[in-house]
């Protein structure tokens, strides 16, 4: 039975095949909206730790 070497693919490549190239609007926009969430995450840990939520 042959064995089929895997090709190997880094993250950048990746991410330039499924989301876009940099520099394109699907990619700006994509980084803008995980910005955002990893944004409003820490928000919400630190108003945590402060005891600043509204969350029981």
């Amino acid at each position: 039975m042959a064995t089929k070497e895997m090709r190997k693919t880094t993250l950048a490549e990746m991410k330039d095949k499924y989301i876009g190239k940099e520099g394109t609007a699907e990619k700006d926009s994509y980084e803008y909206e995980l910005k955002m969430e990893v944004l409003g995450k820490m928000i919400k840990s630190v108003r945590k730790e402060r005891k600043m939520t509204q969350d029981n």
